[in-house]
């Protein structure tokens, strides 16, 4: 006997002690899919045989049974499993966790089990009424164990069907995780063939129209190279020729060039197939009832069948992927079973009826948290929107509106409008929000004339509206997938000094839209009386694979990201933030101003360079983000220097005074080490003064924006530094707004690069910082991910103020050349790869939660336990 299970099912071996139920599930199944009670009373007592354990030791098997079905393991339950109630428990697990389940019945009689036992009475000391007993609650049994809810038994009679037995395991039909696509998703069609023939121009698609075997015309759809068709089901009802769509899809479909998943107005065309009488001609089934009739039986028995093959849902790309026709939730991703089934054709409903007798539906979107992205219709709309990587794409084409098609993984929207309004809806469809397109303009809300295609980014993998952050979505260990950092893991520990300081201390969580990330220093240098040094970064860049690097002045002040609206309707728009037309904060997500008025004075100043430079024209927006520096170091870091500065720079010019004092004139040894302590405190104390001046108000206060982060709609990472320089340098118009300096350097050119090291020479020795050597391209792809986004290059008298005053002393200095950057190095690259993460859910309009997952992940590895002076 062969026996065909599912791959995912609950299998109850079902007999009486004795029948062998063991060795054959040790034959047949992993032992890790086998749960033995047994075994589990040896766990819970040491000892297999002892009954009174079985309480504790059944307990223990629920418990791992429910495990892995939740994580969707077939699981082998070896017990008697003779009695009604052993197999409650069982079942209850099964229908909760969508398992199919099979019983294998060991039919023994009570006298062959018994003597199985006495074989082994060490291991079995029953009596021949144990055996009697489980013989008798098997008969009763044996009838009833379909309707308690088991899907397939096998009934095992003699030793010879055991031997005989194999077991077939065979994919749900749901199942597609080995098909990676790409894919083009349709939403409901409802019979709208030419609109659905126009989209699928409108995708690349080849249509060819050829004649079937009875003669009838239908379209033959080819798909660019490598690409599928993916329909979410309601191919049926209301529009005007829903078997010509039906033709092209089956034809579609049996090719292999498409999927299909059943649809409600399916599941309704299937019931009045199979018995007309018994169907009301509704919510338009009598058009399709019209159009049918016109057809020939073999036409009608075709697609009967085709639809009674149809999966309830598909999950595809390894699991990345699900289209069922009205979504579906996590826990039943790959699941098969009626409450699959109903959810996936009819959504999550109340049971209620609303004020035009529609169905009231469940937001379970809301609250989707799992990874896979669910794409599903159903429910029309006219604009499609990311919730929760959920995105609904019946667009009501055949209400008049539009039909759309989700480009996958491209994330694109592709839609056609109606021809018509075929039919009228029941509840009007919901206006649609502004969308985005490339460039940052807004989509226009009614769909362009014609049969030209509308393309609309939809959001990514991680696209979302609405619900704000959960606490669940940052506590705890974590992983979080990058495009340009790959997978990000986050340690419970980081994640909860995070917490900590983002519950604190952080600014409105609406406007922490990108953490910019750390920036790691050069290799130390070879070179004697230098600790960093340009050639070094030139290496690294040049060993990267980069051609050009961007030499940037660096300005000594605190990093700040500047969020500026071009009035409080735009924050309001696009931020959810009522009464504020922008913010600047710091690398931590803190407000950079504690006084409201000092920041709306700062931010007034940065609106009116804007407007003076036209970009809000100019970039088709009401908001721009920036990073950038913002001077003098003391307006941020006034503790920092009252503490640990200004005290040690006191603290060794007194005391250095005095013991130089006690020197005579004689120029021994001693005096001379002592002397070169005082300058070198007094080098400090310079060096860390030229970055401090009094602010008395915003007009004391200097920003120097260096890297345009977004617009509405729009990221700026494709273009090159020396893009972000020069058009950074139109906002310095106001006195407020620093041009920085910088020079483009060719590292195949040797001259090139010394012209760059005297230059940074020059302004290390005026007392300047430093500067910052970036690839000319923001994403230039290195040695694994993408290089380093910077490397800052400190001149020696700014190093006094990280390393000590004394730091070049030789026996320092020599030391200190031995540190490793290559932690710091990771840190910034998984940072920086976090922060374009988040700013792109944004700029695609994700909700917030998906955008402050990255912004909390940079700043949980900020307290990384990395080298703080690096």
């Amino acid at each position: 006997m062969t026996m065909h299970i599912p791959e995912f099912a609950l299998v109850l071996l079902v007999g009486p002690s004795g029948a062998g139920k063991s060795t054959f599930a040790h034959k047949h199944f992993r032992p890790t899919e086998v749960l033995s009670s047994d075994a589990f009373r040896g766990m819970v007592c040491d000892d297999e045989t002892n009954q009174a354990a079985s309480e504790d030791a059944f307990e223990l098997l629920h418990l791992v049974c429910e495990k892995r079905l939740r994580l969707g393991k077939l699981t082998v339950i070896d017990a008697t499993n003779v009695r009604g109630e052993s197999r409650k428990p069982f079942l209850e697990l099964a229908r909760k966790y969508h398992a199919q389940v099979t019983a294998v019945v060991f039919d023994f009689s009570a006298e062959f089990c018994h003597a199985r036992n006495q074989q082994r009475a060490a291991e079995r000391p029953f009596g021949p009424h144990v055996t009697q007993r489980h013989a008798e609650d098997l008969r009763r049994s044996l009838g009833r164990l379909e309707d308690e809810g088991v899907r397939r038994v096998f009934v095992l009679k003699d030793e010879g069907q055991v031997a005989g037995a194999t077991f077939e395991r065979y994919r749900l039909p749901v199942n597609k995780r080995d098909e990676r696509g790409p894919f083009d998703i349709i939403g409901d069609v409802h019979g709208c063939l030419s609109e659905l023939l126009a989209l699928l121009r409108a995708l690349g698609y080849t249509l060819t129209q050829e004649t079937a075997a009875d003669g009838a015309a239908f379209w033959r759809v080819t798909p660019p190279e490598g690409r599928r068709l993916v329909f979410v089901g309601d191919l049926c009802d209301r529009g005007p020729d829903t078997p010509g769509v039906y033709r092209l899809v089956i034809d579609a479909v049996e090719r292999g060039v498409a999927f299909c998943v059943l649809g409600n107005h399916e599941d309704k065309l299937l019931r009045w197939f199979n018995t007309p009488d018994k169907v009301k001609l509704t919510h338009g089934l009598a058009q399709s009832v019209e159009q049918f009739e016109k057809e020939l039986p073999e036409q009608r028995a075709r697609v009967r069948e085709f639809i009674a093959r149809l999966p309830s849902h598909l999950v595809l790309d390894g699991g990345r992927l699900v289209v069922a026709h009205a979504g579906l939730t996590a826990d039943m991703h790959g699941r098969v079973s009626g409450k699959v089934r109903a959810f996936a054709i009819y959504g999550d409903t109340t049971g209620e009826s609303d004020e035009f007798g529609l169905p009231v539906r469940l937001n379970w979107a809301a609250n989707y948290r799992a990874r896979a992205n669910v794409v599903y219709g159903h429910t029309p709309t006219l604009t499609p929107e990311w919730v929760n990587r959920c995105i609904c794409i019946d667009t009501g084409c055949v209400f008049g509106g539009k039909l759309t098609a989700l480009r996958y993984p491209e994330q694109e929207l592709v839609s056609v409008p109606a021809e018509k309004e075929y039919a009228e809806p029941k509840r009007p469809l919901a206006p649609p929000p502004q969308a985005l397109v490339p460039g940052g303009q807004a989509a226009p809300a009614a769909p362009p004339d014609g049969h030209a295609a509308s393309s609309l980014p939809a959001e990514g993998a991680s696209g979302e509206r609405s619900p704000d952050p959960d606490l669940a979505d940052v506590i705890g260990r974590r992983t979080i997938e990058t495009r340009f950092a790959g997978k990000v893991t986050i340690r419970e520990e980081n994640a909860a000094a995070a917490l900590e300081a983002m519950s604190r201390f952080a600014a409105d969580p609406r406007w922490l839209v990108y953490l910019p990330p750390t920036m790691s220093p050069c290799e130390a240098s070879a070179r004697p009386e230098f600790l960093e040094h340009p050639a070094e970064a030139f290496r690294y860049f040049r060993s990267e694979g980069a051609d050009r690097v961007v030499c940037e002045q660096k300005h000594m002040g605190s990093r700040a990201v500047a969020v500026v609206c071009q009035d409080e309707a735009a924050a309001a728009r696009r931020f959810g933030a009522e009464g504020e037309s922008g913010i600047v904060y710091t690398r931590t997500g803190r407000r950079f101003f504690d006084d409201p008025a000092t920041e709306a004075a700062f931010l007034g100043l940065l609106r009116d360079a804007l407007t003076r430079a036209d970009w809000w024209a100019k970039f088709g927006t009401d908001w721009v983000a920036l990073d950038g520096e913002l001077m003098p170091w003391s307006a941020k870091a006034q503790e920092l220097l009252r503490r640990q500065y200004a005290a040690t720079g006191s603290a060794a010019t007194a005391a250095l005074a005095e013991v130089n004092s006690l020197f005579g004139p004689g120029g021994t040894e001693l005096a001379g080490r002592f002397a070169a302590k005082a300058e070198a405190a007094e080098r400090f104390v310079a060096a860390y003064r030229r970055y401090c001046w009094p602010v008395n108000s915003v007009a004391d206060l200097k920003f120097a924006p260096f890297f345009l982060l977004a617009t509405e709609g729009q990221l700026y990472f494709d273009r090159t530094h020396e893009w972000h320089m020069r058009t950074l340098a139109e906002l310095a118009t106001a006195p407020q707004v620093l041009a920085t300096p910088f020079r483009v350097v060719d590292l195949t050119d040797p001259a090139q690069e010394e012209a760059a090291t005297r230059w940074w020479l020059d302004l290390t020795e005026a007392g300047d910082e430093g500067m910052v050597v970036k690839p000319l391209e923001p994403l230039t792809r290195g040695r694994k991910l993408f290089a380093q986004p910077a490397l800052k290059v400190r001149g020696r008298e700014y190093l006094r103020i990280i390393y000590g005053p004394d730091y070049l002393a030789p026996e320092h200095l020599g030391r200190l050349k031995h540190r490793a950057v290559g932690a710091k190095r990771g840190l910034a690259a998984r940072e920086f790869g976090l922060g374009l993460e988040g700013l792109e859910r944004f700029a695609r309009g994700a909700a917030l939660r998906a955008v402050h997952e990255c912004v909390f992940a940079v700043l949980a590895l900020e307290s990384e336990p990395i080298d703080p002076r690096l």
